[in-house]
């Protein structure tokens, strides 16, 4: 498997000399998309009612539990980068912690796959995960993990997915009475003069 994995890499990876436009779009991909899923979270909670927060809420929950789930897999299992192995060629500067899963993937697949479950944002959900190709490409592509990084970072996504929604019942009703005060607080004068909803 492991020598799959590796053959897979290098199929994937830059060249030694990439063509600078499709480095830059790698780059892109790899380290700028992900900030479009708190940006989306941040936009759902502050333009969405009370159900519309609850599904960011739960989507959050996902994405810190795949973090969580990430955490402990690296404390058990160090798995090399391909740039500590001498593998291939980097391309973006990266701590030489465990490759596997994939951070970023978890993160952005966790939210994504939330989203889904629910019929008001399965689009956007739908649109996040077809965004995940090109990121799990790109971080092969510029040398920062291996390809089953990316499966593991799917697996952890999806049961982390599950793990929110089925411990909501415990954490959702309080996490959202926090969020709100917390939110009726910062944005109070904003709330005052009708720009925010309440």
């Amino acid at each position: 498997m492991e020598q799959l994995n590796q053959a897979l890499f290098l199929l994937i990876n830059a060249p030694a000399h990439p063509d600078p436009v499709m480095l830059t779009i790698a780059k892109i991909c790899s380290e700028q998309l992900i900030w479009l899923i708190p940006i989306a979270v941040l936009v759902g909670w502050l333009s969405g009612a009370e159900k519309t927060r609850k599904f960011m809420l739960q989507a959050t929950a996902a994405a810190i539990l795949g973090m969580l789930i990430n955490g402990l897999i690296g404390m058990v299992w160090q798995h090399p980068r391909p740039f500590v192995m001498g593998l291939g060629h980097n391309f973006v500067p990266h701590a030489a912690d465990s490759s596997f899963p994939s951070d970023h993937l978890t993160l952005l697949l966790s939210v994504a796959f939330s989203f889904l479950l629910h019929q008001r944002l399965r689009v956007i959900g739908l649109m996040l995960t077809l965004m995940g190709i090109p990121v799990a490409w790109a971080r092969i592509y510029v040398g920062v993990h291996f390809p089953l990084d990316m499966l593991g970072a799917v697996i952890v996504a999806a049961l982390s997915t599950g793990l929110g929604v089925a411990t909501a019942k415990w954490y959702l009703a309080p996490a959202f009475c926090c969020a709100s005060a917390i939110h009726r607080r910062l944005f109070a004068p904003f709330i005052r003069r009708g720009w925010m909803l309440k």
